[in-house]
């Protein structure tokens, strides 16, 4: 028995020395690395060829068919007219309109839609008042949008117009917020 305890005490002494010897104070060599391809990763530049990537691109998009936290995914093609009607079918404004509502619509209309659409939505914004935009964006108080169903409106705000002269917004405006907007838009054409 007592054989068996000097064996384990030796062995537990040289795993401790061991660990010990691959510990130094010195920063420029700081010991034994046990996996130093994880330790000692080579970085590369967004823009450079990468060798690990069958591709050689190092700035990788997300994986195909990845969902964002927190998102859903937009099931209607944009461009697409045929789907411009499906989703003002399909879709309603969730949120309840409200004072606190109306509010920030205004405030997210005044952010991404006053520019082109103008302060009252009659398609006489800045943009196109410079000249910069020869195209005069829609009234949206006019029949043509007010006669659209809420879930038309939010499309084309989501996936931008079928003609192309309205850029998607998507990206930049939440979709709590499109539906906020097309409320205030409502409340413009009163």
């Amino acid at each position: 028995m007592k054989k068996n305890s000097l064996n384990h005490m030796l062995l537990l002494i040289g795993f401790l020395s061991l660990l010990m010897s691959s510990c130094k104070h010195d920063r420029n060599h700081p010991g034994y690395a046990y996996m130093p391809d994880m330790y000692y990763s080579e970085p590369y530049d967004l823009y450079t060829a990468n060798p690990i990537f069958a591709d050689s691109i190092t700035m990788q998009g997300p994986v195909e068919g990845t969902i964002p936290r927190g998102h859903m995914p937009y099931s209607y093609q944009a461009k697409s007219a045929d789907d411009q009607k499906r989703a003002g079918e399909e879709l309603e404004n969730p949120i309840a309109l409200d004072e606190a509502t109306l509010a920030s619509g205004k405030e997210h209309y005044e952010i991404f839609c006053a520019l082109c659409h103008g302060p009252a939505g009659k398609g006489d914004g800045t943009l196109f008042k410079s000249g910069k935009f020869i195209a005069q964006p829609t009234s949206l108080v006019e029949d043509y949008v007010q006669g659209k169903k809420d879930g038309e409106i939010y499309h084309v705000i989501t996936t931008g117009s079928v003609s192309g002269l309205m850029g998607a917004h998507g990206a930049q405006i939440t979709p709590k917020n499109r539906w906020e907007i097309i409320h205030y838009v409502r409340k413009l054409a009163e």
